[in-house]
């Protein structure tokens, strides 16, 4: 490395994984071409990273958030463009990063220009990004009450805060990422399982509305939480469980879908030992092929507004609390701005008001909480090999950033509280 060559993060090389970083170099020749590179690894061992040509100014300094990107794995001025441009070392993986205690480590380095596109130039200086996934004072409590199988987290101080149950469920497990950094700007967040976690079965075959009951009561009792009604907030599948949550059952105040569907998609739904919701049918001959082994399946569900899914459409119309609609229109698991479009039409049609939409030009469906790696394909459970997931990366990760915010300011205006304290801290 070299004595002369600095790479700085500022403010802090220790972060909240949603926190931008401003990263700087300085010490270079003036005019010196250089590849910035990024490099990590996720809970399940699979590198992901990243590179990028940039050119010193005639004082040897890089700034990413004003300097352009020549050339590699994205071009022009992206400050954060080394964290979300970073790509597997193997195809169709999904950044996997669950577990809250475990940091978010990046190494960024700063090379010499390559000669060879084999070769990797001089190291001239490195320094590592630690994003963590839980702020400073947020207490994390596991959960196995009852039928609860979940991670309590609570910001620090005395509240009140808002509440929040996440519902990030698809593919079984536990994740507690999302869940936490909302923990971390101020709401007390309940992450809950459904199967393939602790003593929970396997695979499941019906979903019982009853579960996620017994969570909102939970977490409605918690001695920090002063919303009269809790949150919810979804993803993919569980999009329409947050649906059917907020229209059945009582004390429900704020829910976020993000590109969900407007019906009841992939298992039956019960409530009191009832089915209430059949499940979306769908044409698997819809599907897609492509020169990759990935598979295209945006148009296999069939219309939830046909005669044969009647049963499986849910009734928004009849939910009490408001909603935040969230679509990419360029997700490929399937046509989530349709369906957004859909409720949205429904809703002025019962003489409703209770929504916001929003859209991303660009976007993908696998929305998250911004600065991790764009996931353009992965392996999904129920298709049983990979699919595309759509979306570009760059204007992907714009829609996150805006996403985020987004949702924070809709959870404050609707499950507002006395003397919330929103302030994270690290």
């Amino acid at each position: 490395m070299s004595a002369q060559v600095r790479l700085r993060l500022q403010p802090s090389a220790r972060c909240l994984f949603d926190d931008p970083v401003q990263v700087t170099v300085t010490g270079l020749r003036s005019k010196q071409l250089v590849t910035m590179k990024a490099r990590s690894t996720d809970e399940k061992g699979v590198m992901f990273s990243s590179s990028a040509t940039y050119r010193a100014d005639g004082s040897g300094e890089i700034h990413l958030d004003r300097d352009p990107s020549l050339s590699g794995s994205y071009v022009g001025v992206e400050p954060m463009g080394l964290l979300w441009s970073m790509k597997p070392d193997t195809l169709h993986k999904r950044f996997i990063k669950t577990n809250s205690l475990i940091p978010h480590v990046v190494k960024f380095s700063v090379h010499e220009e390559e000669e060879e596109e084999e070769e990797e130039g001089r190291m001239l200086a490195e320094v590592i990004n630690e994003r963590f996934l839980i702020g400073d004072g947020v207490s994390r409590l596991p959960v196995k009450e009852g039928n609860i199988r979940g991670v309590l987290f609570t910001p620090p101080g005395s509240g009140p805060f808002p509440a929040v149950l996440d519902l990030y469920t698809f593919g079984g497990g536990l994740s507690e990422k999302r869940a936490s950094l909302l923990a971390s700007r101020g709401f007390v967040v309940l992450t809950i399982a459904l199967y393939r976690h602790d003593d929970m079965p396997k695979n499941i075959q019906e979903i019982h509305l009853d579960y996620f009951e017994e969570a909102i009561e939970f977490l409605k009792r918690q001695d920090k939480v002063g919303s009269k009604g809790v949150g919810v907030i979804s993803l993919s599948k569980s999009g329409d469980l947050a649906l059917s949550i907020a229209s059945y059952l009582p004390g429900v105040e704020a829910t976020v879908w993000i590109n969900g569907c407007s019906a009841n998609t992939l298992i039956p739904l019960y409530y009191k030992d009832r089915q209430i919701r059949s499940v979306l049918t769908f044409d698997a001959k819809k599907v897609i092929f492509t020169e990759t082994e990935a598979v295209n399946i945006k148009y296999t569900q069939n219309s939830p507004l046909a005669e044969e899914n009647k049963d499986a459409l849910i009734p928004i119309e009849q939910a009490k609390g408001r909603f935040l609609f969230v679509a990419s229109e360029e997700d490929l698991n399937w046509d989530s701005k349709a369906y957004m479009d859909e409720m949205v039409e429904r809703l002025k049609r019962h003489g409703k008001d209770n929504f916001e939409s929003v859209s991303y030009p660009g976007a993908g469906h696998y929305m998250e909480p911004p600065y991790g790696p764009y996931c353009p394909s992965s392996f999904h459970g129920f298709v049983g090999r990979p699919v595309l997931w759509g979306g570009e990366a760059k204007t992907h990760a714009a829609a996150e950033v805006h996403m985020w915010k987004k949702i924070q300011e809709f959870y404050r205006t609707h499950l507002s509280c006395d003397d919330t304290q929103t302030k994270p801290r690290l």
